[in-house]
């Protein structure tokens, strides 16, 4: 039997309002719990997952901190874990019909319409579920020492991150604004949204999902202590080396690829099929929506150092010496700003 929300549990949700208030990074209106940022609307979800949600030992969980090649990472798993039924090259694969956010759900978003149940419960084996939760949010029973859960993490420079995040914030700002504006009911319409001030609140935390450094460092620090349960994989390090970390992905997955299918080059054709040009290419990517954020906001240009176009040598120094400071001692590192 299910768990379920108990009174505790329901008493959080009641005193959402009074949490910390978050206003300056439109379109999202954010609260702070657990150290963490978050959008208002999905608060009680998160609460509801960790009451409810059943996790089973073959499930695979794709950790990111948002803006952090989320989508990618989830059109890589479900093209590698599901690849029998839906080989790559096949002209119906799911990817080429659907977005990759339709293929694999964030954990925490099922439970706005069915809070008091788990919305998983009716997926077959081996499931594999995304979300942007840190890992001091995350369901004690997913890391429970025995429970046999997989879960991998990709991680990316700070400076890309913000850059995508403040990019995607003002494209879902265009967004929410139309959406406002033909509502029978009249709600504000985002403001024009500075990078300045968008990079002053990530260096600060005060960003979706922020702050980026605890939320990196805690998988992190997870991967070491139970390597053979927790992948770390850098982002940067994909792009360079997409077929081997493919290689990587699937035997952590426990779905190794055979030597016949090595053979046939199936990691190179995954890698293909899920390239940014090839998804950008999908219609349902075109014209497709989540909620009102536009699917083709999902899909800018996926490269590494991009934030050398958008940012000044002094911003990313002094974003460098913010992650440099929150690393040190750890073990982990991100390349500095004069080595893009």
């Amino acid at each position: 039997m299910a768990p379920s929300i108990g009174d505790d549990d329901m008493a959080e949700r009641l005193v959402v309002s009074s949490l910390p208030l978050e206003t300056r990074f439109p379109p999202f209106q954010l609260r702070q719990h657990g150290g963490f940022w978050f959008p208002e609307p999905i608060l009680p979800d998160i609460v509801a997952v960790r009451a409810v949600f059943a996790p089973r030992p073959s499930d695979v969980f794709l950790l990111t901190f948002p803006k952090s090649g989320t989508t990618w990472l989830k059109a890589l798993a479900f093209a590698t874990v599901h690849r029998a039924d839906h080989p790559p090259c096949a002209p119906d694969h799911p990817l080429r019909h659907r977005n990759p956010h339709d293929c694999v759900e964030f954990l925490e978003v099922p439970y706005a319409l069915t809070p008091d149940a788990d919305a998983f419960a009716a997926l077959p084996s081996p499931r594999v579920i995304a979300t942007h939760m840190p890992y001091s949010l995350l369901s004690e029973q997913i890391m429970a020492e025995g429970a046999g859960c997989k879960v991998m993490y990709v991680c990316r420079d700070p400076k890309d991150a913000f850059i995508s995040t403040w990019l995607f914030a003002r494209k879902t700002a265009v967004a929410a604004a139309a959406e406002a504006a033909n509502d029978d009911e009249p709600r504000p319409v985002p403001t024009s949204f500075g990078m300045e001030e968008a990079f002053e609140l990530f260096c600060d935390g005060r960003c979706p999902g922020g702050p980026q450094r605890p939320h990196v460092l805690s998988y992190w620090e997870a991967s070491r202590r139970w390597p053979e349960r927790v992948l770390f994989l850098r982002y940067e390090e994909m792009l360079g080396d997409p077929v081997g970390n493919m290689r990587k992905l699937a035997e952590f997955m426990g779905c190794a690829f055979s030597g016949e299918e090595e053979a046939a080059g199936v990691a190179l054709e995954i890698v293909k099929l899920c390239s940014i040009g090839a998804l950008k290419n999908v219609e349902a990517n075109k014209s497709g929506a989540q909620n009102y954020v536009k699917n083709e906001a999902f899909f800018r240009k996926g490269l590494a150092g991009d934030w050398s176009n958008h940012m000044t040598s002094e911003m990313a120094a002094l974003l460098d010496g913010v992650i440099e400071d929150a690393l040190q001692g750890s073990g982990l590192a991100f390349p500095a700003a004069e080595s893009m």
